[in-house]
């Protein structure tokens, strides 16, 4: 087993209070799986992956804990991550076509590409060469996780491919053990992960192969947050699309049972009591009362 991640509290500090971003996580990453996270937006995603790095001091890591190849992460201490920061866990960050310093020449901070680009600025760069640059970097010191966020937005549809495909090929060429995908695009995860987490205010309420997510989902989010995809060969005249009614809830004062039970077709008074996440069928977990019908 790769990443353990057991209980994990992170919450942003306000004047208003704590935004409870991610609100009690547990799940396990194996060696060589790549493991995609998906949600809204505000869902907590982006800070279950800064987390597991420590990439924001605003963050407070409340409880739980993290633990990489049998040794437990000090995710809660700025300076003590240091050791394990990049060399262990690393991170391909949002924006990365940002993250290039614009004045040194490519080659001054990495020598493993072409001639030609080592010779060039970042500027000089298309947006996809920047992402693959960035992606070289984060994995220079072979670290056993890589977490990669949003890494093909702002793409178009061939260089989303590629950059994909190098994501994959990390993995199968041993420069990982094993990676986070987060990003709102299922239709990527569906590609390139072996199994999705899908994320709802601060909370895991689905994970599975990516097969049985796209294929067979059980939370009633994860299944609207599915039909709300276009489908390639569907006519817009056979099938509308439908979003998801309502609005997630404040991370200040979250409700108390299942978050999603304001915006879920199917919530009940029994939904007033927060689901566990559990295991539901081998190797499927949900946090829903009604997810093992």
């Amino acid at each position: 087993m790769s990443l353990a991640v057991d209980n994990l509290r992170v919450y942003y500090r306000t004047l208003r209070g704590d935004v409870r971003a991610l609100d009690g996580a547990t799940f396990t990453v194996r060696d060589g799986e790549i493991m995609g996270v998906a949600g809204e937006s505000g869902c907590g995603k982006t800070t279950l992956g800064k987390s597991l790095i420590r990439l924001d001091g605003r963050m407070r890591v409340a409880e739980g804990t993290v633990t990489l190849d049998g040794v437990e992460l000090p995710i809660a201490d700025d300076r003590a991550m240091d050791t394990y920061r990049f060399r262990h866990v690393s991170i391909v960050p949002q924006y990365a076509m940002s993250a290039l310093n614009p004045i040194r020449r490519i080659g001054r901070m990495i020598s493993e590409l072409e001639d030609e680009v080592l010779e060039r600025y970042p500027i000089e760069l298309s947006g996809g060469m920047k992402q693959r640059v960035v992606m070289v970097l984060s994995t220079l010191m072979n670290p056993s996780l890589l977490i990669a966020d949003e890494l093909t937005s702002a793409l178009d549809v061939s260089t989303q491919k590629a950059v994909a495909e190098m994501l994959v090929e990390f993995r199968d060429r041993g420069f990982v053990k094993s990676t986070i995908v987060i990003t709102h695009d299922l239709s990527i995860l569906y590609q390139v992960a072996d199994t999705i987490l899908v994320m709802y205010a601060g909370k895991l309420v689905e994970k599975g192969s990516a097969a049985e997510i796209t294929e067979d989902p059980r939370h009633p989010y994860t299944k609207l947050l599915i039909a709300s995809l276009p489908e390639v060969g569907v006519r817009f005249e056979e099938r509308r699309l439908t979003g998801i009614a309502g609005r997630p809830p404040s991370l200040l004062r979250p409700p108390t049972g299942c978050r999603f039970r304001a915006r879920c077709p199917l919530a009940t008074e029994e939904c007033a009591e927060e689901p566990p996440f559990v295991e539901i069928a081998p190797g499927r977990y949900a946090a829903c009362w009604k997810a093992a019908a």
